[in-house]
């Protein structure tokens, strides 16, 4: 038995080694027999030289069926100037987006970048002749805004690790922490619920400050039409009070004028009336002088009407004397 265990010692010890090694020649990046491991850290050797690549899981029954095939395609390369590399989707869900993986096993035909979806059979001496008789240039190439180096897939990428990051949360509250699927599931449900709330309150706040409300528009849009009422109001005010006082200083321009009119006037009249002042002195002098003269007619008329008078009465008083 002592025995026994030391001889299965030194083999047990070569095996966990020879495990090592597989494992260690397996990790992404690192070269196995002739396929390269592609993960996310090292993806973009794709888009240099010619490159034939895989997108399988390790339990697709289709992906475990060429994979002999392909690791001798991938022993022939070297012969084909082509490089041959194969991504596991249970690892690496970012790069399966990036790719837009939807069916198992998936095979790009990648030259300088452009990138080719490779639908012909799976055997190696078809994937050969497929380079050889360089009959990809006939397959039309994935669409610019499709392609794993644009925006749009490094978004989809995002969203696909993210998915892989979910699904790892999942199984360590399923099998770590022991909580039921269900329990999981719920917990899920309200996180989503919870970010949706604050996601969306997020987005209200944005489109109210991006696009108010009618409401707030209408009394924006009053508040603008009162003040440009008030601007008109004032605009016109101005205008009215520049109007009054132009009629203003025309009315005082038109006094001046009269005033300037009416001091000529009033010198002419003065002097208009000094003249009539001498013309009726005169007349005053005139008038005195012929009434002076009326005066003295008449006093000299008063003696003769006496005398007149007087002989009437003694040639009465005589005739009177005779009669008797």
């Amino acid at each position: 038995m002592a025995a026994g265990a030391r001889q299965a010692g030194p083999g047990a010890a070569v095996l966990a080694l020879l495990a090592a090694w597989l494992a260690l020649a397996g990790s992404p990046g690192e070269q196995r027999s002739r396929v390269w491991v592609l993960s996310a850290a090292n993806w973009s050797l794709v888009l240099q030289g010619q490159w034939m690549v895989q997108f399988y899981a390790p339990w697709c029954p289709a992906c475990q069926q060429i994979e002999a095939a392909w690791e001798n395609f991938a022993k022939e390369s070297e012969h084909l100037d082509t490089t041959v590399g194969k991504v596991d989707v249970t690892q690496e869900p970012g790069l399966s987006g990036r790719f837009f993986v939807t069916t198992l096993p998936t095979i790009y035909h990648a030259k300088d970048g452009v990138f080719r979806r490779y639908r012909g059979s799976r055997t190696s001496d078809d994937l050969q002749s497929y380079i050889l008789e360089r009959k990809w240039e006939a397959v039309e190439p994935v669409a610019g805004w499709k392609s794993p180096s644009s925006i749009m897939m490094h978004g989809m990428a995002g969203l696909f690790h993210f998915s892989g990051w979910i699904r790892q949360i999942h199984s360590y509250f399923t099998g770590t922490l022991g909580i039921h699927v269900w329990g999981s599931y719920a917990i899920f449900i309200l996180a989503t619920l919870l970010i949706g709330l604050i996601l969306g309150l997020i987005l209200v706040l944005i489109a109210d400050c991006l696009c108010p409300s009618k409401s707030r528009y209408r009394e924006e849009a009053s508040v603008e039409l009162i003040e440009k009422e008030n601007a008109e109001l004032t605009a016109v005010e101005e205008v009215e009070e520049t109007e009054e006082l132009s009629e203003n200083e025309l009315e005082e321009a038109a006094e001046e004028k009269e005033d300037i009119s009416g001091g000529e006037d009033g010198a002419k009249s003065s002097e208009e009336a000094n003249s009539s002042e001498d013309g009726s002195e005169e007349d005053s002098a005139v008038e005195e002088g012929s009434g002076t003269e009326e005066t003295e007619d008449i006093c000299e008329q008063h003696p003769i009407d006496s005398e007149t008078q007087s002989s009437v009465r003694q040639r009465k008083s005589q005739v009177a004397d005779n009669g008797l």
